[in-house]
């Protein structure tokens, strides 16, 4: 008890302003060259230990917290989680990426594009919705997956968390200067400086580095301060969507649907792989489980209730624009902007131009609030220095983390154009949310201490499955476009897998508040669709996301994977991990 009382002492005499060795590399393996040296050479040991370790509940709830020092304020409700959700999506989806893939994917077929992308992403969220109100903590699915498939499984994800994260909000910002030259009546890439360097990053938007600092600024500030601000400016954006939706079907000429699907089925899922980016703000919402006052009642609501009626949304925006212009004529810097100028409603482009800067304003500012979150629980498990896990003991925020988020958004916002960004973003989100959906059956079909080994070897097998016949749907997509044999392989395959799980593997715990509704079937389901929108994206996507999951491997193999092993054995005796590696198992390992 002395002891307990001397470490919180301690903790409130330190000023959260700091930046020693041991805030940033605490773990005994850091402690000096030997150490680190002793690490490496036990670097295959400790990732086997790392691949099977997992988390709890419990832990998660609790030990975890402890490391940010402060807790953050429980300041929420379901109203405003519900304006989080309008505010986190409505911005840049709609008015940036719809008029892109309608001119160069989907043609006016765009409609059925988001409606494809909404339907994955409504089974994403009944997943989300499941694991925040279960587990109601800032890391949300970084957490879920520590807790169900593991620490390097929950590794790969942080890391694709935290690529989401950079690039979502440096996407953003670059789209809100391409609005804010069109309402002052300027070019889109007016603003921007011109420069040598290679296409797609010879752009410099410094417009964009002062947006995403001013909205993290304020997210820093107070969470509540954030909320008054974002209903405000998404009560702004309503009025504009609904403007848009009436007077776009007012000047609409159905002539403009002629061809309705220029590019193919093939153009509309691809366009759906992009246009998911829209969907792709819900899961901020589950981060602040730690800030809603009441979480099984205020999540559902929050979550399920956003994204059914953004869907709709989505829709009705996207119809309005293909009816109100050809999509060969669609700008896909300002799409609606110039839409409705197209149509004699020259005026109509400055509020449709106001409403887009205040849509991506409140992406920004609910972005950095919840991706913040993200960072800080990352930081709790040590995956990256402790010091990002802090909360500023008067403001409740986590201001080391919104820094480190800040300053790399910036950097990328200021070179990268938005083509690049977004194929990168949407493979990352789609990856995340299939990650999900897998470790929702593991939740709902595995339980420690208490499965039979016989049935974890049939749910994994029956995984599999699932997993390797949609990926094998996808790819015979890719290559078969217009085929048709394929299919009759791999939709059945993926059928039995999941009804393999139904019918031969008896779940072992239900939901305790909310449940995702038929499962397996729509978990599996789930994992289909993402896998497929993954494949219907382009090669360079691919490469991308290849050069940044081996990066994030190296950073995993020489710092992660030793600061986590540290952290999750550091009670044991000195000789305990010798004991360990000779026994060939751990007390966190899946049994």
């Amino acid at each position: 008890m002395e002891g307990a009382s001397d470490e919180k002492k301690n903790q409130e005499t330190r000023s959260y302003w700091r930046c020693s060795k041991e805030d940033l590399f605490p773990e005994k393996s850091f402690q000096n060259w030997d150490t680190y040296r002793e690490a490496l050479s036990r670097t295959f040991f400790r990732f086997k230990d790392r691949l099977f370790g997992r988390s709890e509940d419990a832990k998660e709830l609790g030990e975890l917290r402890k490391e940010s020092e402060n807790d953050m304020k429980r300041c929420l409700t379901w109203w405003d989680l519900t304006w989080f959700g309008f505010g986190s999506v409505i911005g840049a989806g709609i008015f940036v990426l719809t008029g892109q893939e309608a001119h160069k994917n989907a043609g006016p077929a765009i409609v059925l594009s988001y409606i494809v992308s909404g339907l994955s992403a409504m089974l994403s969220v009944f997943c989300y919705t499941e694991f925040a109100v279960e587990i109601p903590v800032a890391g949300g699915s970084f957490a879920y997956l520590r807790v169900e498939l593991g620490d390097f499984a929950a590794f790969i994800t942080a890391a694709n968390l935290l690529l989401e994260s950079v690039i979502g909000g440096a996407a953003v910002a670059r789209s809100w200067t391409s609005y804010f030259a069109t309402l002052i009546n300027r070019q889109p890439n007016s603003l921007r400086i011109q420069t040598s360097l290679t296409k797609n990053f010879n752009l410099l938007d410094p417009i964009a580095v002062v947006v995403l600092t001013a909205a993290s600024t304020m997210t820093m500030i107070s969470t509540r301060k954030t909320s008054y601000l974002n209903w405000i400016a998404s009560a702004v954006n309503t009025i504009v969507i609904l403007f848009v939706i009436i007077a776009g079907f007012m000047h609409a000429n159905t002539d403009n649907l002629t061809p309705f699907l220029p590019y193919g089925a093939e153009g509309v899922f691809r366009a759906a792989a992009i246009v998911y980016f829209a969907y792709g703000g819900f899961d901020n919402i589950a981060t602040m489980a730690e800030e809603t006052r009441n979480p099984s009642r205020d999540i559902p609501l929050g979550l399920l209730g956003s994204v059914s009626i953004i869907t709709v949304i989505y829709c009705l925006m996207a119809l309005s624009l293909s009816m109100m212009q050809s999509y060969t004529q669609i700008d896909v810097n300002a799409a609606y902007s110039i839409a409705f100028q197209s149509v004699g409603m020259r005026w109509a482009k400055y509020l449709v131009a106001l409403g887009a800067l205040k849509g991506m304003t409140t992406v920004l500012l609910v972005g950095a609030l919840g991706q913040a979150r993200y960072v800080t629980h990352i930081a709790r498990a040590h995956m990256i220095p402790p010091l990002f896990a802090l909360v500023h003991p008067k403001t409740g925020t986590p201001i080391y983390a919104g820094l480190l988020l800040t300053i790399s958004s910036a950097f990328i916002a200021l070179f990268s154009s938005l083509d690049v960004l977004a194929s990168l973003l949407s493979i990352s989100t789609l990856f995340i949310f299939m990650m999900m959906a897998v470790a929702l059956l593991v939740r709902r079909y595995y339980v420690r201490g208490t499965t039979p080994r016989s049935n974890l070897l049939k749910l994994i097998i029956f995984l599999i499955v699932i997993v390797a016949s949609s990926m094998a749907t996808s790819a015979y997509w890719g290559l078969r476009p217009h085929g048709w044999i394929g299919y009759t392989i791999t939709v059945p395959l993926w059928f039995f897998g999941t009804m393999g799980i139904s019918v031969f593997v008896p779940q072992q715990q239900k939901p305790k508040v909310w449940g995702v509704p038929l499962v397996p079937w729509l978990p599996s389901l789930s994992i289909a669709t993402n896998l497929f929108l993954m494949g219907s994206l382009g090669y360079e996507a691919f490469e991308r996301f290849a050069f940044c999951t081996l990066a994030m491997l190296i950073y995993y193999g020489f710092v992660g994977v030793h600061a986590t092993y540290d952290v999750a054995h550091q009670q044991q005796k000195p000789d305990g991990e010798q004991m360990l590696q000779n026994n060939g198992h751990t007390e966190n390992q899946v049994p």
